[in-house]
């Protein structure tokens, strides 16, 4: 197996894929349940109805991408084809899924399912090859933790620009219908010029066998009879739930317990650089102390920056920003050493049961990911329905309770979770290159 460091330019290019792909992610993460209750005009109820369904879609889409991204032949490879040709269909849909078309209330409702179920498949297309490519890019554990990193580096970016400039470029327009669809049209152009960049600059030097000749038992088998990549989609599903909560209740906790909707894009600017400023240390923090150490850190930084939110009285703006600021930061080790553990479950199951399914073990999680996304969207769209949120509107004592809630003691407690899952997980450094030893 290669296991040569890679380039400057191969490590930019691959994680610039990630800019592009986050510029979709965060915007529906943290605008679209907001852009379907206070402008498209969907209750709180039909919006939740709308993530799930999408998801139940994911549960046959993400499996079915990953099992032919990783049957794919092609000069371009495997998996970059995908990236390349599905790049223009996903800012297409992207547009469509932010577009509010003057339609009955039932009409309204078909046209949320139709085009947001197609924007989770389009997505898929292109998000499931990305992310398989850093297990095809390199076999070295190191270079794949700095390869996520920069990754990493490159989402929060994107998270960047969406958090702190949506609201902002959203207001250019007379309406905030008008606004977001302008805003989708910029980013989809954008992300796509940056997916081309992935898949011009970077190659896939890690193949499996030549002899292997995969069957949908084979991958199934990969993925669930691999204890640690199991481990892993439980933090990669924790890990997300709590994030998707944190990041869709913001608005409300600002518009409605705050009263200050106009501090969300001094929030996001704040706390976004923070994450990336912590990036700088996962290397080193995994080399220390192994890349579950390194979850287990940043999810006791986590409930501590929770906690101390929870305590904050509304009226002490800059408490609320420091301690979520704390949260922030104890999110970075989680966001990045999760997508770095996946690639070393791929030679694991390479080992154990000569079956090298990188596509499958990454639709997987994958999957688990998407399905904790929608999880917390339609959870916190369903919390708010049960306490009787109306949007545009004075909350009630409840609803604001709720909210509150939503933003620092759910974090917490699955970060308690998450704790339990990285204590075990047994696949460190050492073991894996044994591994890749034995391959070899």
């Amino acid at each position: 197996m290669d296991t040569h460091q890679l380039t400057i330019r191969q490590r930019m290019a691959y994680g610039v894929g990630d800019l592009g792909i986050n510029l979709y992610f965060i915007s529906a993460m943290t605008y679209l349940l907001y852009f379907y209750t206070d402008v498209y005009g969907l209750s709180a109820v039909a919006a939740g109805g709308v993530f799930l369904v999408a998801r139940i879609v994911d549960a046959v889409t993400d499996p079915l991408m990953g099992l032919i991204a990783e049957r794919t032949k092609s000069r371009w490879g495997r998996l970059r084809p995908h990236i390349r040709y599905g790049a223009v269909p996903l800012g297409i849909i992207a547009i469509l899924t932010f577009t509010t078309p003057d339609l009955s209330e039932t009409g309204k409702l078909v046209w949320a399912y139709v085009t947001y179920v197609l924007f989770g498949i389009a997505y898929t297309v292109v998000s499931i090859p990305y992310s398989t490519l850093s297990a095809a890019m390199t076999v070295d554990s190191d270079e794949r933790t700095l390869l996520s990193t920069i990754r990493m580096g490159f989402a929060f970016a994107g998270g960047y620009i969406i958090s702190v400039g949506m609201l902002p470029l959203v207001g250019l327009f007379e309406t905030e219908a008008e606004g977001f669809r302008t805003a989708l049209m910029i980013y989809a152009l954008v992300a796509t010029a940056l997916l081309w960049v992935t898949f011009r600059h970077t190659q896939e030097q890690v193949a499996p066998p030549p002899s292997q000749n995969l069957a949908l038992s084979d991958s199934l088998r990969a993925v669930f009879f691999n204890p640690p990549l199991l481990i892993v989609m439980v933090m990669f599903t924790v890990g997300m739930l709590s994030f998707t909560v944190r990041q869709t209740v913001t608005l409300y906790y600002f518009k409605y317990n705050l009263g200050r909707e106009d501090l969300v894009a001094w929030f996001f600017g704040i706390t976004m650089p923070v994450m990336m400023l912590g990036l700088v240390a996962v290397p080193k923090l995994s080399q220390r102390m192994s890349k579950s150490g390194g979850i287990i850190t940043g999810a006791l930084v986590t409930i501590v920056g929770s906690l101390g939110l929870y305590f904050t009285p509304y009226e002490d703006i800059g408490w609320v920003f420091f301690w979520s600021c704390i949260t922030a930061l104890g999110g970075t080790p989680i966001a990045v050493l999760g997508w770095a553990m996946i690639p070393d479950t791929v030679e694991y199951a390479q080992w154990k049961l000569g079956l090298r399914a990188d596509g499958a073990i990454f639709a997987f999680s994958s999957f688990f990911q998407k399905l904790a996304k929608a999880l917390g969207g339609a959870g916190v769209a369903g919390a708010l329905a049960l306490v009787g949120y109306v949007a545009n509107a004075e909350q009630s004592e409840q609803s604001l309770r709720a909210i509150h809630n939503l933003l620092t003691l759910v974090p917490a407690s699955l970060m308690l979770v998450m704790i339990i899952a990285a204590r075990s997980y047994t696949l460190d450094r050492a073991t894996h290159q044994q591994i890749v030893r034995e391959l070899t």
